[in-house]
């Protein structure tokens, strides 16, 4: 009998930041397999590359016009980056405008 090559399987992050395993957002994880059959299980594959539980990060706050900066043509905002990144690096910003 024989099997593909490449298997593959999703772990719930839901269950890594439940007990017993309880880890917070950022936390780095690496995985191990054990291959079973009806003769017992193998030994534990190496450590996998890894990977990062992270989330969305939180909004930013306290958005304001910096009117110091404002010209004819142009606004100038000013806000608070979230303090809840989410376990990874916010990497940049959305800007939306719409007429109240």
């Amino acid at each position: 009998m024989t099997l593909s090559t490449e298997l593959s399987c999703t772990i719930p992050v839901s269950s890594l930041r439940a007990s017993p395993y309880s880890l917070p957002w950022g936390s780095s994880v690496v995985a191990k397999i054990v291959a079973i059959n009806y003769f017992g299980d193998s030994l534990s594959s190496l450590s996998g590359n890894g990977a990062v539980i992270t989330t969305t990060p939180d909004p930013p706050t306290g958005l304001l016009e910096d009117y110091s900066k404002r010209t004819k043509s142009t606004l100038a905002l000013t806000w608070t980056a979230p303090v809840f990144t989410g376990g990874a690096v916010i990497e940049d910003y959305r800007v939306s405008v719409a007429e109240q």
